[in-house]
């Protein structure tokens, strides 16, 4: 089957073009439609076959202090390493921060499109926009776009009126709140370290520390995560950045070389 759009094109003559060139204009153009009864299912299963593989580690949780959001800074395409060095954890103003996982594009412009609304929003009212207020306006954005090939898998973490707060969304449109969220491919040994290590009455190096190991035992098993581990803190005076840790010398912090000892040799004891 094919769509004929010969109804679309204009008749109106190109001038001054050589013949074969008008002739080309003049085809008609004829599409190939997929031989199928589900198009809808079609196309899905034609977007999740190009869709390219994508790898990350970012987590956050609220304890006594306030928040902690860590992530790593490896893009991948596929099985390939396009960049060490991007920045995952983004400032949407000085009290607030969000996290990117999915695709890098979509997360980056919507996180600043996001912290344009916030300042508009803070503008017009006097005062900041809470963290729930901020993650349902980017949860209903996402959801008037769903279906068209976003790849956005973020967390807003920051301070407000109310204390800390913290929210997953997602390009589904999907807003979740919780005490602990980790998103990303390297997410389920994110989990892992936290879910054993995690207590609501950590002090701040404590909690820092968490994160931070966390993110480097991700990286460790995940071929997708790697790069720098850095660390933020959100509190009652805004977010400020703790650390940011080459995973590689993290690995011998956390697994230091130990001394090989030299075996006794055995040596020939001349007979009595």
């Amino acid at each position: 089957m094919k769509l004929d759009t010969r109804g679309l094109e204009s008749a109106a003559p190109v001038w001054g073009a050589p013949s074969e060139l008008v002739d080309g204009f003049s085809a008609a153009l004829l599409f190939e439609l997929p031989n199928t009864t589900d198009f809808d299912g079609f196309q899905k299963e034609a977007i999740q076959m190009v869709k390219p593989a994508k790898g990350t580690t970012t987590l956050a949780f609220i304890f006594k202090e306030g928040v902690m959001v860590a992530a790593d800074s490896r893009a991948s395409m596929g099985g390939y390493i396009s960049s060490q060095s991007v920045k995952k954890i983004i400032e949407i103003n000085p009290y607030m921060l969000g996290t990117m996982a999915g695709g890098a594009a979509d997360c980056q412009f919507w996180h600043r499109n996001l912290g344009i609304k916030c300042r508009l929003h803070e503008l017009a009212n006097k005062h900041r926009i809470s963290v729930t207020g901020a993650s349902k306006l980017l949860a209903n954005i996402l959801y008037s776009y769903r279906g068209m090939g976003l790849s956005v898998g973020t967390m807003i973490a920051g301070w407000d009126e109310t204390g800390p707060g913290l929210y997953y969304v997602d390009s589904e449109g999907g807003r979740l709140k919780g005490m602990r969220f980790s998103v990303g491919s390297g997410s389920p040994y994110a989990y892992g370290v936290l879910d054993d290590g995690y207590r609501y009455d950590m002090s701040i190096e404590e909690a820092a520390e968490l994160a931070r190991r966390a993110i480097y035992h991700a990286t460790f098993r995940d071929g997708a995560s790697g790069g720098v581990a850095s660390v933020y803190y959100v509190g009652p005076n805004g977010w400020k950045k703790l650390s940011g840790d080459d995973v590689g010398e993290l690995h011998y912090k956390y697994h230091p070389v130990m001394p090989s000892t030299v075996e006794q040799e055995m040596v020939e004891v001349a007979g009595a």
